[in-house]
Order: C-alpha cells, then structure tokens, then sequence
C-alpha cells in the first residue's frame, strides 16, 4: 500500500496544476463583448450545474455590483441557475435538459450574451442552452474543462482548459470571471441613461 500524500505536497501540487491552467488564459474577447453588453443595455446569462451553478450565482453577484461600482451601476446579469422555484417547475414539468433554454426564450433578447460554465461541456442542459441561444440571436462563450465536449464546437467563442480535474476546471471559471470582473471594474464605461 502506498503512502498518503502530505497535505503539503498535496497543496503545492494542486496549486502548480491551477497556474499552468491559468497560462492558458486568453479572455480579451469575452471582456469586450461584456464591456459592449454593458454600454448598450444587453444583459448577461450565465448558467452551469453543481459547482459550475454556484459559480454563475457568484459572478453574477461579480457584475451586477463589484464592476459597477465606479460606473455607478453593474452589468444586467442573471445566473438561470439562481431561482430554485423555476429550475425545479422546469426539470419537473418538461425536463432538466431544459431548465436554462426555457429561461432563454422567456428572459432574453438579440444581442444578449450567453456564458456557459461547465467541466466536461456535454451537459444536456448546457448544449440546449447554446441551441437556444443561437436561434434568438444571442453572443455564446463557454468556459469549459477536459476536452471541451459539444459546447466546445457550439459556442462562438470558447475559453478552453484542457484539463481533466473538475476542480480546476471550476476555480478556472471563477478566475476567468474575476479578471472579468475587476477589468471592467476599471474601464471608463458609459452607461446608458435609465429611469430611476
């Protein structure tokens, strides 16, 4: 039987395998295509499972108040994963593959963003999102782990890190939306005028 590893060789391990993840990263595109959604009005969809649903509640969190906070207002940003009362009407009524793009056709409009978070990028839900996302009209991104499965080859911009650990694959997404989150914080946005 071989010795445990040492929660120090363990710690130490796992934080090379989370910085190498984070060399990969190129998000420019999805920073600006949040920057350009949050100049002319466009709202923000984030969904996920498991811990990938926490993270879309999280950074939804992120925008809607941490990069707004010297524009004066956030982004309109919506986790469909939030609402426990619709996911579980939804899973119940017409299905869980459903429960994010039956969200889609009620909340969102042309021009609207949608971010997928997911480990394996296969999810049921996940790859109807992405169907329905594209027939509205919406921006797709997809922050997915492993090979980057169906949402890899659906979404029209992928940040992909090939590498087979779910937990990694989620602390990436959650490092992808802080970057996000801060840059925006820092950009000179002109927020469109609203009615109080």
């Amino acid at each position: 039987m071989s010795a445990s590893v040492t929660m120090a060789a363990h710690t130490e391990a796992y934080a090379q395998k989370l910085a190498s993840a984070t060399k990969l990263l190129d998000v420019e595109a999805l920073g600006e295509a949040m920057k350009d959604c949050w100049q002319s009005g466009n709202q923000i969809f984030l969904c996920g499972n498991g811990g990938s649903a926490g993270n879309a509640i999280h950074l939804a969190n992120d925008y809607i108040y941490g990069a707004g906070r010297k524009a004066g207002r956030g982004l309109r940003a919506t986790a469909l994963s939030a609402n426990n009362a619709v996911m579980t009407c939804l899973a119940n009524d017409i299905g869980y593959d459903a429960v994010f793009a039956e969200q889609l056709k009620v909340l969102a409009e042309k021009g609207d963003i949608l971010i997928v978070l997911s480990g394996s990028g296969n999810s049921p839900n996940i790859v109807k999102a992405l169907e329905q996302a594209k027939v509205m009209g919406l921006r797709t991104f997809a922050i997915v782990g492993y090979s980057g499965g169906k949402a890899k080859s659906m979404a029209g911009t992928v940040l992909h890190t090939p590498i087979d650990d779910m937990q990694i694959a989620e602390d990436m997404q959650l490092v992808i939306g802080h970057i996000l989150m801060q840059w925006l914080c820092d950009q000179n946005v002109k927020i469109p005028s609203q009615a109080a």
